[in-house]
């Protein structure tokens, strides 16, 4: 791993992980393994089997074998992937059963939400249900989906969110495609929990970075690092009022984990850090601050981006924290951390 911050994460979780014991010898399922959180959670647990000998065995559902091969380098011989889509997870030839899934599959980039509606929303609920339905016959021990926090939709207010809040989503603008395929597939989970008593639970994470993150990412927290590396002015697209919070990878890997183990079947946890909640303008200007005094920060409003709408997006993080989950990365850290591994 040619990463050098990315591999420090990762020693440094693995030295703090202390369900070690909960996972040995146990089998994972792995959807979405070659997006930003798949990649460092499968990292993460091939470093627990080096450094604890926990024997873990991962299973990961990919779509591009090269990709891949780049991402996993040296470790790619130490899993097991399997190409094909979701939709035909029940025809894959799985030798073993499986104990643990961590569904992640999903699109992330706004720009092809507006683009791609239609494949945005029948990936999300086509996928989930094909991950659910072989849930349900492997008889696993449990599954965590990876929700959002924007199924929460519009929100006006600083407020504390808990899990049973509902903001406002319209379903006729071309965005909500996202939106609502999330609020589907949480649905889904919750309904096979109860009928079907399935063990799955609902990770609702908040926007998500850290070292591994692509260089060309083009979410709004590459942006800004890329622009104090780069030397050039960060350029906001919208006037920058929209806040929500922000959590590190391995903390999401760490939370993705408890729930797995700890969650309660059917329920929704947030995962965020209730530090980091703060404006997409003020957050520019902490990366000016603190990373390049020498770049301004401009409004250049832009239309059809594929923006969410303007809202405030405070999680209330308590539900897992009840688990024993706590973040380890400060704001600042996340940023620090993600342009030292950007450079």
């Amino acid at each position: 791993m040619n990463n050098q911050i990315l591999l420090e994460d990762i020693k440094l979780f693995v030295s703090n992980f202390d369900l070690s014991d909960w996972i040995k010898n146990k089998v994972f399922l792995i959807t979405g393994a070659t997006g930003l959180i798949g990649s460092v959670m499968i990292k993460c647990l091939l470093e627990l089997n080096r450094q604890s000998n926990l024997c873990i065995r991962i299973i990961a559902i990919i779509r591009d074998t090269e990709k891949a091969q780049r991402i996993f380098e040296d470790d790619f011989p130490l899993i097991e992937f399997i190409n094909l889509p979701l939709e035909k997870l029940s025809e894959a030839n799985i030798s073993t059963d499986i104990d643990y899934i961590v569904h992640l599959a999903c699109p992330t980039a706004s720009k092809y939400f507006v683009e791609h509606p239609v494949e945005t929303l029948c990936t999300a609920i086509e996928g989930t249900t094909a991950v659910l339905k072989y849930a349900k016959n492997s008889k696993i021990k449990a599954m965590v989906f990876a929700s959002s926090l924007e199924v929460y939709g519009t929100n006006e207010t600083d407020n504390w969110i808990s899990e049973d809040f509902q903001g406002y989503v319209n379903p006729t603008e071309v965005r909500s495609s996202y939106n609502i395929g999330k609020r589907a597939c949480e649905c889904l989970c919750h309904s096979y929990a109860m009928e079907y008593n399935l063990n799955v639970t609902i990770a609702r994470m908040t926007q998500t970075f850290g070292a591994g993150v692509d260089y060309n990412d083009g979410r709004v927290f590459a942006q800004f690092a890329r622009k104090a590396i780069e030397n050039k002015n960060i350029e906001l697209h919208t006037s920058g009022t929209t806040s929500r919070m922000y959590c590190y990878t391995t903390d999401a890997v760490n939370a993705m984990l408890y729930l797995v183990l700890k969650g309660k079947k059917g329920e929704a946890y947030n995962i965020a850090n209730k530090e980091s909640y703060i404006s997409i303008r003020d957050m520019a200007q902490l990366v000016r601050d603190e990373f390049n005094p020498n770049i301004n920060v401009l409004v250049v409003p832009k239309e059809h981006q594929g923006y969410a709408p303007e809202t405030k997006l405070k999680l209330n993080t308590d539900k897992i924290e009840t688990l024993g989950w706590k973040p380890r990365y400060a704001l600042r850290d996340m940023f620090d951390r993600l342009i030292q591994s950007m450079r």
